[in-house]
């Protein structure tokens, strides 16, 4: 395989993860990744199978998501994309408009390792009302909301 043509499968692989994304599809996100991948973000480091179920527990709950995705890049080895969601945050019933930008390695043919970057705490304010916007920024409040994610993940994974 030559370097374009890898660049151009990785390109259409992250093309092919936010379609399925926008469809709510998690079974479709998660064969997008390699048997070892590595997720991270503000909320999740996830390993693994839990990766992609990550992605079908948050696409099976998030009944009102909605996905855009933009500026998708790729080489022969990592890639990127900017991507926003809107969704309602379960746990409290308030709207979310989350900016993310997103970093990938590629391994296989697949995701190997996947960031996501957000401002976590414009995203409290927004998801968790007046303690995000008082507390947002600490460590205690995203420390408990990566503990309830954790928690809810494993649950929706032992329910399967």
């Amino acid at each position: 395989m030559t370097i374009e043509s890898a660049a151009l499968e990785n390109r259409a692989l992250i093309e092919r993860f936010y379609a399925a994304f926008q469809r709510r599809d998690g079974a479709a996100m998660a064969a997008c990744y390699h048997a070892n991948a590595r997720f991270c973000d503000p909320v999740f480091e996830l390993e693994g199978a839990r990766v992609g179920a990550m992605w079908k527990m948050l696409t099976s709950r998030g009944t009102d998501l909605r996905v855009e995705f933009g500026n998708v890049s790729a080489d022969a080895a990592s890639g990127g994309a900017d991507w926003q969601a809107w969704y309602k945050f379960s746990a409290t019933g308030r709207p979310v408009h989350n900016i993310i930008s997103a970093r990938f390695r590629f391994a296989e043919g697949l995701i190997i390792e996947h960031v996501d970057t957000f401002d976590f705490w414009r995203w409290a304010r927004q998801a968790l009302g007046p303690v995000g916007l008082l507390l947002g920024w600490s460590p205690m409040v995203r420390g408990k909301v990566r503990v309830q994610a954790a928690r809810a993940l494993d649950q929706y994974m032992s329910a399967r």
